[in-house]
């Protein structure tokens, strides 16, 4: 299920950092608090871009293991291509022997360039990465990743279109995923074009208690509220 919403209402949400969005998601209990996000292996590589927001273009990666085959990139590229205009975030779940993981590489500058080139806005894997600088260059286009490596291996890309776990995040086509330099997490469809004004209304109440937390009067509250602890 794809919540296809308006281009104002995607603006907005991309407008927002992604803890805000994952506290607003909070609110509706639509899963388990500790689900829907991808743990602390999937890191943001090129920082400053602020909020990544797309719809999940799925597929599996294997480039650990020796002698496999399976080059279905074309299908990844025309999947991609077939979403737009809607933007694109393509979803790699690693697929390979788990011992090797941290040897694995499932992009590079020449498939990212593509990737961006067909309509993709970013790339989420739980493997590895490569080509930072030439990916960076880019310009515009996320990279979340395990971590870099330097070879790309045994590269096989296939199963477009399926459903891929990321980390602990479970993540299906069409998926709307936001992410920045926290992490990454799925904005359920059923709640989607309510999430933007829920995060508006966390922002407001975190802001408050901040101005609480730094006024000149805290140190006193505080002192009176553990008194009676």
């Amino acid at each position: 299920m794809i919540a296809k919403l308006t281009p104002e209402q995607l603006e907005e949400l991309r407008a927002i950092d992604s803890p805000t969005i994952a506290n607003a998601i909070e609110y509706f209990k639509v899963r388990p608090r500790v689900s829907g996000y991808a743990g602390a292996q999937v890191k943001c590589l090129i920082p400053g871009l602020g909020s990544m927001l797309g719809y999940a273009v799925t597929c599996k990666g294997d480039s650990t293991t020796e002698g496999k085959d399976r080059r279905e990139h074309t299908e990844l590229y025309r999947a991609i291509a077939a979403l737009q205009p809607l933007p694109a975030i393509v979803v790699i779940g690693d697929d390979g022997d788990p011992a090797k993981i941290d040897l694995s590489c499932h992009a590079g500058e020449m498939m990212a360039t593509t990737m961006k080139r067909v309509g993709a806005a970013g790339l989420v894997t739980n493997g590895g990465l490569r080509d930072i600088h030439e990916v960076t260059a880019l310009g515009n286009f996320h990279y979340f990743g395990r971590g870099l490596v330097v070879a790309h291996g045994q590269p096989c890309i296939y199963d477009v279109g399926v459903t891929v776990n990321i980390a602990g995040m479970e993540v299906k086509p069409g998926d709307l995923l936001h992410g920045d330099e926290n992490g990454v997490t799925v904005i359920s469809a059923e709640i989607a074009d309510k999430v933007a004004a829920q995060a508006m209304e966390v922002r407001a109440a975190e802001h408050k208690r901040l101005r609480d937390i730094l006024s000149p009067d805290f140190h006193k509250q505080f002192e009176q509220a553990t008194r009676y602890e």
